[in-house]
């Protein structure tokens, strides 16, 4: 039995808030990159804008017809409170859209990709530093969504799905060259960790496989035709 090392866990004073430190030995970064700051802070506007005011329309229609016709002053105090309570949990939506607005900045500048040569890395937090890591081999599909608004900006969205949660990196630039090259990396990892090179073949006669009809096929063909 090997022996155990206790000062590998030890914790030397260090935090990981910068994606550097979480290297390990010989991990080279492939490419880095962030949301860009336009078409992610406006995204976050646009993305609940009509529910957020369409729940203010009709919240604002009730609230108004209420004060039109003096209900508050003909209600008993702890009715006004009852309803005042409720249109504030009511509008639980509106405050979501103003939260993701007020935020959006410090999420965009806190959040950052990276493809390292054994990994994905997915940095993110608005008052503490998350860190994910998706590996190539875990990885089932690489997609690209650009929409209407990321037209605008010159952006796309990377969806990644792997066997147990699925990651989305937003609002790439250059999206379509750096989906391409992660498909690539993808790939060429997985044929790497189920299909090592030493146990590759120089020729593939799978990729050579033709599809010919034989002479007795042909045969049997013409007989069945002249019946």
């Amino acid at each position: 039995m090997a022996k155990l090392d206790e000062n590998y866990f030890k914790n030397d004073g260090m935090h990981a808030t910068n994606i550097e430190d979480t290297l390990v030995k010989d991990e080279q970064i492939l490419w880095r990159g962030k949301p860009k700051r336009s078409a992610y802070i406006w995204g976050q506007i646009f993305k609940m804008m009509p529910v957020a005011l369409l729940w203010i329309l009709i919240d604002g229609i009730f609230i108004g017809c209420m004060i039109g016709f003096n209900v508050f002053s003909q209600t008993p105090w702890y009715m006004v409170l009852f309803l005042c309570v409720f249109f504030v949990f009511h509008l639980t939506p509106v405050w979501i859209w103003i939260g993701n607005m007020v935020t959006a900045s410090i999420q965009q500048k806190n959040m950052e990709y990276v493809f390292t040569n054994t990994r994905i890395i997915i940095k993110s937090g608005v008052i503490g530093i998350d860190l994910q890591n998706i590996y190539y081999a875990d990885i089932e599909s690489v997609n690209l969504k650009v929409g209407l608004s990321d037209k605008w900006f010159k952006v796309g969205d990377i969806y990644i799905r792997t066997k147990s949660n699925s990651k989305v990196l937003w609002d790439i630039s250059d999206p379509y060259n750096i989906t391409t090259k992660l498909q690539k990396i993808v790939n060429d990892i997985k044929s790497d960790v189920y299909f090592p090179n030493e146990l590759r073949t120089k020729v593939n006669k799978g990729f050579a496989t033709r599809y010919e009809v034989t002479e007795n096929e042909k045969k049997e063909s013409t007989k069945k035709e002249g019946k």
